[in-house]
């Protein structure tokens, strides 16, 4: 699933303006202060949750040079905490495709997954040339699948049977070693330049592209998390692996996590309470709660169903969350035993997806930046 920017303008949703975005644009038909909303995102959410990301994928490095200095079960078991830890940090900091991060293709070098598909049998052919040739070049899009997280995850519980199997290749060979330091340093680098970017000058060039056009840091992020939510969380999530997407078959190796097997679950629940979390413009160490799509929409006072919008969009975010809950830490195996479990969960968050895309959207004058064609 591609995104492919469109700028659409429709009649009903014009938003745009030929102004410059830096002295608020067109605001549209409200005067919100959106920039308060854009300094809480900056500051007080985004660049916190790319600080703790960052010193997780620190911990991830040095917990994978203690193993490939001495391979044992126990530093392989000590990585493995750091891989997840990282691995659920970057729940919180996926969904903000924008400045460094969309130049550089954060989301799509840590986290496509699974790590490679042939037909529905999970290989990964890709990692296995590379550590066998040791040549290859992680910044090449031809690259891109044998990287991330879900790499990270074969390399440490799927490419052998057991735990001793696993060690002794690291022991045995030395392209092992190289290929696991490589991976983890090649999230953190990716990690690293997107916060600094952040905190140099691209934090004020943030808040200060204030206004409504195509190009404002509102319109421009809204639509990257409402992309995210639609796309990585509701349908790479949850609706691929339940077959939503496939005719009703399922596709149960199609998951987060696939070769750890038990984290799927876990990864969509801290998915979704991110989601939530930048809804109502929470602090990101703290909770309290800032300018935010909520706070705009209680501003806007807009109705649908006969409450206000933003009301509707945290019951759906709990009744998503508590259908979640439901599912089998194994998300592969919940489709496979019970598969109604993961379709329930799809139906809940989609029912949002259309709160945000069409409702919300609509109520702050932005257009749709994006399209696909899943069908959905």
């Amino acid at each position: 699933m591609k995104r492919i920017l469109l700028f659409l303008a429709f009649a009903g949703l014009v938003g745009c303006s030929s102004g410059d975005d830096s002295d608020g644009g067109n605001q549209g038909k409200d005067s919100f202060d959106r920039q308060a909303m854009l300094i809480n995102w900056a500051d007080n959410i985004i660049i916190p949750a790319y600080e703790n990301y960052t010193e997780k994928l620190a911990t991830l490095n040095a917990q994978a040079e203690v193993f490939v200095t001495t391979p044992d079960e126990s530093n392989l078991n000590n990585v493995r905490v750091a891989w997840l830890e990282a691995y659920r940090a970057f729940q919180y900091v996926g969904m903000y495709e924008i400045g460094k991060a969309e130049e550089l293709k954060l989301h799509s070098y840590s986290n496509i997954y699974p790590t490679q598909v042939d037909g529905n049998a999970v290989d990964a052919d890709g990692i296995n040339q590379n550590i066998a040739s040791g040549s290859y070049d992680l910044t090449a899009l031809s690259n891109i699948d044998e990287q991330g997280f879900p790499a990270l995850d074969y390399m440490l519980h799927g490419i052998a049977e057991t735990d001793t199997e696993i060690v002794n290749l690291y022991l045995n060979g030395s392209n092992y070693k190289t290929y696991l330091t490589d991976l983890s340093v090649r999230l953190k680098s990716l990690a690293d330049a997107v916060l600094a970017d952040w905190k140099g000058t691209y934090r004020d060039n943030f808040i200060n592209n204030k206004g409504n056009t195509a190009t404002s840091s509102t319109n421009k992020l809204v639509n990257d998390f409402i992309y995210h939510f639609e796309k990585n969380l509701r349908a790479g999530k949850i609706g691929i692996p339940a077959g939503v997407f496939s005719g009703g078959t399922i596709l149960p190796e199609k998951v987060e996590g696939y070769y750890r097997n038990d984290v799927s679950k876990l990864l969509l629940l801290d998915a979704i309470d991110a989601a939530n979390d930048f809804f109502n413009g929470r602090a990101f160490a703290s909770g309290v709660e800032g300018a935010s799509l909520k706070s705009y929409l209680e501003y806007l006072n807009d109705i649908q169903e006969g409450n206000n919008l933003a009301l509707l969009i945290n019951v759906q975010f709990s009744a998503a969350k508590n259908m979640a809950d439901q599912l089998s830490e194994s998300i592969s195996a919940q489709v496979q035993s019970d598969n109604s479990v993961a379709l329930n969960v799809y139906d809940e968050l989609q029912r949002n997806v259309v709160y945000f895309k069409v409702d919300m959207l609509s109520a702050m004058s932005i257009n749709v930046d994006y399209v696909d064609a899943d069908g959905d």
